[in-house]
């Protein structure tokens, strides 16, 4: 029986987006019957967005570790979080944890590797552009991680913060976002990492210069393979 997939939300669009590539890893690979159930909890966005701001780490791993323990206590048997600006609190909040965690970070830099990239690009929040989130993982594969220049990165921000998290869409932010992709493809990018679980909201393969490394479609289809192995 496929064990039961519990997801910490933390932005609301992301965790949507998150739940329903799950159903759709799910559906391609298993029968009506025997696909995992899916339970979801939520911490109020600003309070994680309060605590990441002021770097207190152990305050969003505790926001996580309450909702792995509310998602364990109706039936979750591993969890996950689909935010990318909370990746480092994972490590603090595992410690206590009832449950696995499935880790973004771990797949998304297994994927880099096997198909052989040597530089990369990331986007995403300041926090995640600017922190080791995905730089040392994967420094440590030998594939180097470039950024946006610093306006790129204001840009990205503002994006993510004002628009996104709330499901908004403009086509001016999305050229924008393109044109920021089109720069790391410049800078020698063969590939970039969606670092933002709303960035698939204006970046899609049919839209995108470079190959994307959606880090929640890849943590989604992860948390079902490990969900199918019972």
């Amino acid at each position: 029986m496929a064990r039961h997939i519990g997801i910490v939300a933390v932005s609301p669009e992301g965790a949507a987006l998150c739940y329903r590539q799950i159903y759709q890893h799910a559906t391609a690979r298993a029968p009506a019957g025997d696909q995992p159930r899916i339970s979801l909890h939520n911490i109020p966005l600003p309070m994680y967005i309060h605590a990441v701001h002021n770097d207190d780490w152990h305050r969003v791993a505790s926001y996580l570790g309450e909702s792995a323990r509310i998602l364990a206590s109706c039936g979750a048997e591993l969890c996950l979080t689909p935010d990318n600006a909370v990746q480092h609190g994972i490590h603090l909040a595992e410690a206590s944890s009832p449950i696995p965690w499935v880790k973004m970070t771990e797949l998304v830099g297994r994927a880099i590797e096997a198909d052989q990239r040597e530089c990369i690009g990331l986007i995403g929040t300041r926090t995640v552009m600017t922190s080791s989130t995905y730089q040392t993982h994967l420094g440590m594969k030998g594939i180097r991680v470039l950024v946006p220049d610093d306006d790129g990165i204001e840009d990205l921000d503002r994006i993510i913060f004002e628009e996104l998290i709330f499901g908004r869409i403009r086509d001016e932010s999305r050229g924008r976002m393109l044109q920021i992709l089109h720069d790391l493809g410049e800078r020698g990018c063969e590939g970039v990492i969606l670092g933002c679980s709303e960035a698939p909201l204006m970046i899609t393969e049919q839209n995108s210069p470079l190959p994307l490394y959606d880090a929640v479609d890849l943590l989604a289809r992860g948390a079902v393979e490990m969900a199918l192995q019972g």
